[in-house]
Formats: structure tokens, sequence, C-alpha cells
């Protein structure tokens, strides 16, 4: 079982992190399946996303017209999205000792609003967002831009607004990502993203395993 800490709630908060095409959701269901197997209720879900409000600013976010917002526009409407997830998927989740894994949370707005707009600000916007909500532990999958543009330019009909940017963009977003791994080196693990998907679940797993003992395990 998890064992409820001082200052936290019972479940587990888990976020996958990465740039595009890092092959988060492949992963996240891997771990999910094992989890569940395992017995423990696991919630699934995304940002920006998660709840009918948070799922059609998503739908905003990522058309090409969203391309020409400015990044602060852009970092106010992923906060509304995840501030409404937090509130009524992530904590509820959580508050039953649920295990919530979730596909991009406020690392992802460091990462890629990060390059535009202030710390101090963007910090103030996520903060207002979460309520001061961090994963436990977050799973980071890199990948060197080119080869994580061209697979998820490969799986899309069509890219969307943050896959069409320029290779630069990408290049900041991986540095900030590494950056905060460096950071915050108890909560965020970095994995080779390019490895075989069955050999990333096992070593997803087994850090998974390490870091939080008193958790449940299945076989990968």
């Amino acid at each position: 079982m998890i064992a409820k800490q001082a200052g936290h709630s019972a479940g587990l908060f888990i976020s996958f992190e990465g740039g595009e095409g890092a092959g988060k959701s492949t992963q996240l269901c891997h771990l999910a399946a094992i989890l569940r197997k395992a017995g423990h209720e696991i919630v699934t879900t995304r940002e920006p996303g998660g709840t009918p409000l948070a799922e059609a600013i998503r739908a905003l976010l990522l058309t090409h017209e969203a391309a020409s917002q400015e990044a602060m526009t852009q970092a106010l409407l992923f906060a509304a999205a995840r501030r409404d997830h937090v509130e009524r998927v992530i904590r509820p989740a959580l508050a039953r000792g649920a295990i919530v894994l979730c596909d991009r949370f406020a690392d992802s707005t460091r990462a890629y609003q990060g390059g535009t707009i202030a710390p101090d600000d963007l910090e103030t916007i996520i903060r207002l967002a979460t309520g001061g909500l961090e994963p436990h532990l977050t799973i980071l999958l890199d990948v060197p831009v080119a080869a994580g543009l061209a697979r998820a330019r490969k799986r899309a009909a069509m890219a969307d607004t943050f896959e069409q940017a320029a290779e630069s963009f990408h290049e900041g977003v991986r540095m900030r990502f590494l950056t905060l791994a460096q950071e915050n080196p108890a909560r965020i693990h970095v994995f080779d993203a390019q490895a075989e998907v069955d050999d990333l679940a096992r070593d997803i797993l087994a850090r998974l395993a390490a870091q939080l003992p008193r958790v449940r395990m299945g076989d990968a």
C-alpha cells in the first residue's frame, strides 16, 4: 500500500514529461497496467485536458490560430485548464488514495513557456493553478529533438501548434527540461526515450520501486 506522509494526501501523483515524440503516453499506459494488476486504483489523465473545460481549452491551444497568441496568453490558458483539472480530478483522486499518472503537468509550462516569460511570473501562474501541488515523482523522457519531431509527425496526420515550431524552440524546451531535472533530482528522473519500449518500461518500474518501496509492484 501507499503510506500516507505528513502534509500529503494518501495517494501518489506521478507525472510524465518530455518533448514532442518522447513516448510519454506509451510508457504511462504501460505503468498504469502494471500498477492496476498489482491492485492499485489508477487514474490516468493528461494536460491540458482531463475535464470537459480543460479539453475544450486543449482543443483551442493546439489549433494553428493559437500559434499567434503571445506566450503569456498561452500560459494563462494552460493555467485555467490546469486549475480545473487539479480541483476536479487530481486532488479528489489523491484524497481517496489513488495513484494519478498524468501526461504532462507544470514542468511542461516551465519548459515550453519558460523561454519567454520571466521565471517569477511563470511560477506565480503555476502556483495559482496548482495551489502548490507538485508530483511526488516525475518521469522525464529525453529524446533528441530531430528524432522526437520525426516520431511525432509520423504518428499524426497534421502537426499541432507546438510540433510546427522551429527546431531551435524545441532545443530550448529540451534544455529547460534537463535543467529542471538537475535542479530537482529527488523528484525528476531522466530516462533515454530512444531505448527499446519494453526496456524503458522496466527501467521506469525499477526506479519507481526503488524510489517508492511501499508501493506494490507487479511484473513488467
